[in-house]
């Protein structure tokens, strides 16, 4: 049987953007042998130190971007890695797809729907577990730079360290042997070394389907 290739995937659950991108990857899983393995990051920790250059229409936004990743945190530590992916889901479904936003009621439903206990709802305005979600922030940072946000992807490279970058930015998000060759570009690409950016204007907003 042919062993599974890790994929790391840092995600913040308030990221529009990088949901697209995690609904491609699991996509990709369907049709390459890759298993993902979820991770959190922050937009709130990334850009606590530069409120001030952040427009005040978003200002808010990032304070509630705590309640939301404290609770996936809370609940990898407490029940284990496996309910990050479900719950994940569940978060993102009921933010973006059904858009309910990143409201107290959203969490407690996604918990639900994820077979979660609704107390881990209490973790949204705890910092008992703020060491874990930082660390967690970090190591996915540190692969790319503090100029990206979410996500962040890396992959083993064929020397054995890992290959790692943001993005890709997609929507929507493509399905079958579309979604695997844009796998197939994007590690081809992120691959190469001193490769750093492929970008053109967005012009169409996230399509959630």
């Amino acid at each position: 049987m042919t062993q599974k290739t890790p994929v790391d995937f840092w995600f913040d659950p308030i990221c529009p953007w990088a949901w697209m991108t995690s609904r491609w990857i699991l996509e990709v899983e369907k049709v390459r042998d890759i298993e993902i393995r979820w991770h959190v990051m922050s937009l709130a920790v990334l850009n606590e130190n530069k409120l001030d250059e952040v427009p005040e229409r978003y200002r808010e936004g990032l304070q509630r971007a705590w309640a939301p990743v404290r609770v996936v945190t809370a609940a990898r530590q407490l029940h284990g890695d496996e309910v990050v992916g479900p719950l994940y889901t569940a978060l993102g479904t009921r933010f973006h797809n059904r858009g309910e936003g990143n409201t107290r009621e959203a969490i407690a439903g996604a918990l639900a729907d994820a077979g979660l206990p609704e107390s881990l709802i209490a973790y949204a305005d705890s910092e008992k577990y703020d060491v874990e979600l930082r660390a967690s922030h970090k190591e996915g940072i540190d692969k790319v730079g503090q100029d990206v946000g979410t996500p962040v992807i890396a992959v083993p490279g064929a020397d054995g360290e890992q290959i790692a970058f943001f993005g890709p930015v997609v929507t929507p998000a493509p399905k079958g042997e579309e979604a695997a060759r844009l796998w197939d570009g994007t590690l081809l690409v992120a691959s190469v070394p001193g490769f750093y950016e492929i970008k053109r204007t967005r012009t169409q907003d996230p399509v959630f389907d």
